[in-house]
């Protein structure tokens, strides 16, 4: 009498495979810094049970080869029977767990709640994409086998299969290092310069010397880059600072210099440094050396904040160094953002430096993420850092920055990660909503420093660190925004804030890795321009936009 036939199940996937599939599925549905979409969430839920699922295959397999066994044997039905049975009933609890810590979640960062069907829909599409990323794993273990089967005729089984991997593993990395890499890095690159050079009809080349890329500009119009134009063609009117501010105001001078301004990055700073100078910059109030993420993309309000308080009496100055978004470039060419940085900040202080100490305009430093990163570049340390300017504004930093790094590790005792109190608040301060400025309650010295960063910004706590060992800022306090159910798991919460990194610009403004009306109370801190008022700061933080992302 023939056996019965094995169940199509059994014989495609594994028990152990499975049943660590679930378990990472699971974990991809715990708590997390931001709100997810179905859809989002569904990716990442299948990504994270395909990899479990790849794990417990390869567990199963180096127990059977340091076993010297050619096969495991095969679970019986009742075990399978059972797992089904638990992940069933495991997938609907997540599901509701999930709903649970994302309405919560939603609720601290002011997003809408899911509907119901978001949260099944959300359940089913991480089946399906954990179905479909496992179904390509296996196709790799066919191609692993066939290699073997071809290997078996002059080798032994088991020299053969270790040898196959091998050269999967060989080829993949050739082909990573060498097809994938450069065809992928020259096909990111062309979709990203042509970007760049995209012209927008909403922003026309400027009629005016005090902006570059307009009359007698050094830097031609074409040659700033898409963000570049945005910048140099955006900002307030002069009737906007007029009317604001109830005196006539000037119009404020913007000097930029885009990546086919110059060749190199010193050259481009150079170019730039003599932008500022051709428009008269050095004759300004104020001067800001702004420090650009990837694409060359500035925060407007931190610019637009600055013309304001200033009535246009200012000079921004700044450069491009790649035409990569910040996430890719801090990935492929960080170092540029450091060189661009310390470059065009020692130009145009070499510049201020040139003049009498009494013409001298103030000096501040700003950034937001990638910029942060490279605006700390000149200083390496906060005495540097306030010996040599009037002041500095950084939002949204990274695990990379210098003197952040330096400044959260070394604070005061009591203080937390995600605010921290440095030398009692003497130079600088953190804040996460404008209210926090206040902290602490000592004197604040100048110049001051100030450094914006949201408890629930994926972008500020991201690092290598989060694999094995938990944050200061999950142990400590929380954040007003950080859900009390969020707990740290080794590599789970690393995988969860790096997922959460792809949505940080997703949520509201003063959540995530958002900033843009808080930057008003900032400056105002920061420079204490003369006649300015608490309430001018308010009038102004609706004004405050920033459409255009990093």
């Amino acid at each position: 009498m023939a056996s019965p036939k094995t169940a199509w199940w059994v014989r495609h996937y594994t028990f152990t495979g499975t049943a660590v599939a679930l378990v990472f599925l699971w974990f991809s549905l715990t708590p997390s810094l931001l709100p997810r979409g179905p859809l989002f969430q569904g990716l990442v839920s299948g990504g994270a049970g395909a990899f479990g699922y790849g794990l417990g295959v390869f567990a199963v397999w180096l127990v059977r080869y340091m076993g010297s066994k050619d096969s495991s044997p095969p679970a019986p039905r009742w075990a399978w029977i059972a797992l089904v049975s638990i992940g069933a009933v495991g997938q609907i609890l997540m599901i509701i767990y999930f709903h649970v810590w994302q309405d919560e979640v939603r609720d601290l960062n002011g997003v809408p709640r899911l509907g119901f069907w978001a949260h099944p829909a959300c359940a089913v599409l991480s089946i399906v994409f954990l179905f479909v990323l496992v179904e390509i794993g296996q196709q790799v273990r066919r191609l692993v086998l066939f290699l073997a089967r071809q290997l078996n005729r002059v080798a032994p089984p088991r020299v053969s299969a270790v040898v196959a991997v091998l050269l999967l593993l060989a080829l993949t990395v050739a082909l990573l290092n060498g097809v994938v890499v450069r065809v992928g890095m020259s096909t990111i690159n062309k979709t990203f310069a042509a970007a760049n050079d995209e012209t927008d009809p909403e922003f026309a080349a400027p009629t005016s010397p005090l902006r570059s890329g307009g009359p007698q500009s050094l830097a031609s119009w074409e040659s700033l880059g898409h963000q570049g134009r945005v910048f140099v063609a955006a900002g307030p009117s002069v009737d906007e600072m007029s009317e604001f501010n109830g005196r006539r105001a000037v119009e404020p001078i913007r000097a930029y210099a885009g990546l086919h301004s110059a060749e190199g990055i010193k050259a481009t700073a150079q170019l730039a440094a003599q932008e500022l100078r051709r428009t008269g910059g050095l004759d300004r109030a104020v001067v800001a050396v702004a420090t650009t993420t990837g694409t060359g993309w500035i925060n407007e309000a931190e610019a637009s904040a600055l013309e304001y308080m200033y009535n246009g009496d200012t000079a921004i100055v700044s450069m491009q160094y790649s035409f990569l978004p910040s996430w890719l470039s801090f990935l492929v060419d960080k170092e540029n953002a450091r060189q661009a940085g310390q470059a065009l900040f020692e130009a145009v202080d070499a510049m201020i430096r040139e003049m009498p100490e009494a013409r001298r305009p103030r000096l501040v430093v700003f950034g937001e993420s990638l910029g942060s990163f490279g605006g700390e570049a000149p200083f390496l340390a906060l005495n540097n850092l306030v010996a040599r300017t009037d002041g500095a504004l950084y939002s949204g930093p990274t695990f990379n920055n210098t003197i952040w790094t330096q400044l959260t590790r070394d604070r005061d005792e009591g203080s937390p990660m995600w605010l921290p109190i440095f030398d009692k608040g003497a130079n600088v301060r953190f804040a996460a909503r404008s209210d926090n400025l206040g902290r602490p309650a000592e004197v604040w010295g100048n110049p001051r420093v100030v450094y914006l960063q949201h408890a629930s910004d994926p972008i500020a706590w991201w690092n290598p660190d989060l694999l094995f060992a938990e944050p200061d800022w999950l142990k400590e306090p929380r954040g007003y925004d950080l859900s009390g159910r969020m707990q740290w798991i080794p590599v789970v919460t690393f995988l969860q804030v790096s997922a959460d990194m792809a949505v940080a610009v997703d949520v509201p403004d003063g959540h995530g890795h958002v900033y843009v009306k808080d930057v008003a109370n900032a400056w105002a801190a920061i420079l204490e321009p003369p006649g300015w008022t608490p309430q001018k700061t308010e009038k102004l933080r609706p004004l405050l936009s920033n459409d255009e992302s990093a």
